[in-house]
């Protein structure tokens, strides 16, 4: 089954419909799924936005939990990979990006509300980076694409606390752009207008604005470390999903 659905809604306005079920959880394979869409959207004239949403009660869990407690060497060398190349590719994805937030987006979840460039979010939905309390700590790409989009106390109360916020305190600390009883209805309205910008300045001025980020993942990978977990992280891991 199609873990990411293309629906064309009009205007030049591409949705991409994550539907890895039953909660998004992340693997490398989907991720890259992902980044193979961006991919083909990038090089497509005719899509002028882009909306992620999903069809769950979830946006997105974060890492499959499940399956990483069973990573070899080869598994987590990949799952890092992918979190690196395939946020980036939606960090720097050239066109407009809306996010449609109808539930919690929860450590590696959380990346594509980061990555996008509007963030409109249910009443319902809760947000954060639950990481520290898996037993990880971050990569680099993530690291540096939260450092960018985060003011420095969102960063230190989500990355060291790992506890969850909702919408209304995320909107007033500013990670999340709008909340909307209709979140869909929103992020297109939101989508077409991005859309009417012209396309190449668009793409231009959001290269200015994310350079900084992108230059210090390069500048990273060279030193991101050959291992991930820790001794801690699987025993984590289980508490975490109750295993």
């Amino acid at each position: 089954m199609e873990t990411v659905v293309r629906e064309d809604l009009g205007d030049g306005v591409v949705a991409l419909v994550l539907s890895r079920a039953p909660v998004n959880a992340l693997s490398a394979g989907f991720l890259d799924r992902i980044a193979a869409r961006l991919e083909e959207l990038a090089a497509d004239d005719a899509v002028r936005a882009v909306i992620l949403k999903s069809p769950f009660k979830v946006f997105s869990a974060g890492l499959d939990l499940k399956e990483a407690q069973a990573f070899d060497d080869i598994g987590e060398r990949e799952i890092v990979r992918a979190l690196n190349e395939d946020l980036l590719a939606l960090y720097t994805f050239p066109k407009p990006v809306v996010v449609a937030l109808n539930g919690a987006a929860i450590a590696g979840g959380f990346f594509f509300l980061l990555g996008a460039d509007w963030r409109v979010a249910a009443p319902r939905a809760q947000f954060g980076l639950a990481e520290v309390r898996v037993g990880v700590d971050f990569p680099i790409g993530p690291m540096e694409i939260a450092r960018d989009a985060l003011s420095p106390d969102s960063l230190r109360r989500l990355m060291l606390t790992g506890q969850p916020v909702r919408a209304e305190a995320a909107l007033a600390q500013g990670f999340i752009d709008e909340i909307s009883d209709d979140v869909q209805a929103s992020a297109l309205a939101k989508a077409r207008e991005l859309a009417a910008i012209p396309p190449q300045a668009y793409a231009a001025v959001k290269r200015q604005v994310r350079a900084g980020a992108v230059e210090r993942i390069a500048a990273g990978l060279a030193q991101q470390p050959a291992h991930w977990f820790t001794e801690e992280t699987r025993p984590a891991m289980r508490k975490m999903v109750g295993g």
